[in-house]
């Protein structure tokens, strides 16, 4: 991220950031979601891959209506938080079951948690800056990728972990 001289410069960085963030957990996830066991984790890593990428139009939409070049500032949180998902689902997670399901549903929050912060403060910035269409489409990001958490912790609590617990 450059220096910041205004809240304006601050949002097209953040915007640019979550772009960068939303491509890195996409890759990682198109790689991930073809390990879950769970039919209906399986279904929603695979509408999270739709998401990410609605998201993502939405966030290129953003920068190019700020007058920006499209392009994205490499995000270095996500890249730590996708170095661990690799780690713990592709190279040194159990194999297959419940037990891998449920890491995958756990480096699936902690990626995802990121991204609400990401798309809030974004939206936060855009309000501040009196960009009221803005704000709507970050809100709206934001409350569908708060959804999915929500539906993964459900699946989580009420089905995976159980399974896991049982093997």
């Amino acid at each position: 991220m450059s220096t910041p001289d205004s809240l304006e410069d601050l949002y097209i960085d953040e915007l640019k950031d979550l772009w960068s963030a939303n491509d890195q957990m996409h890759r990682v996830l198109k790689k991930i979601s073809k390990k879950a066991s769970d039919e209906k984790l399986s279904d929603m890593l695979t509408k999270s891959l739709d998401g990410i990428e609605k998201h993502t139009d939405v966030l290129k939409e953003l920068i190019a209506g700020q007058g920006e070049k499209l392009s994205k500032e490499h995000c270095k949180g996500m890249e730590g938080l996708v170095t661990e998902a690799s780690k713990h689902v592709l190279e040194e997670g159990p194999k297959k079951g419940p037990l891998l399901d449920a890491v995958i549903i756990a480096q699936y929050q902690r990626m995802t948690h990121y991204g609400i912060a990401g798309f809030g403060t974004a939206a936060a910035y855009a309000d501040a800056l009196g960009l009221t269409e803005d704000t709507q489409k970050l809100k709206d990001a934001t409350g569908e990728i708060y959804m999915g958490d929500e539906y993964m912790n459900k699946l989580a609590e009420t089905s995976i972990n159980l399974q896991a617990e049982a093997v």
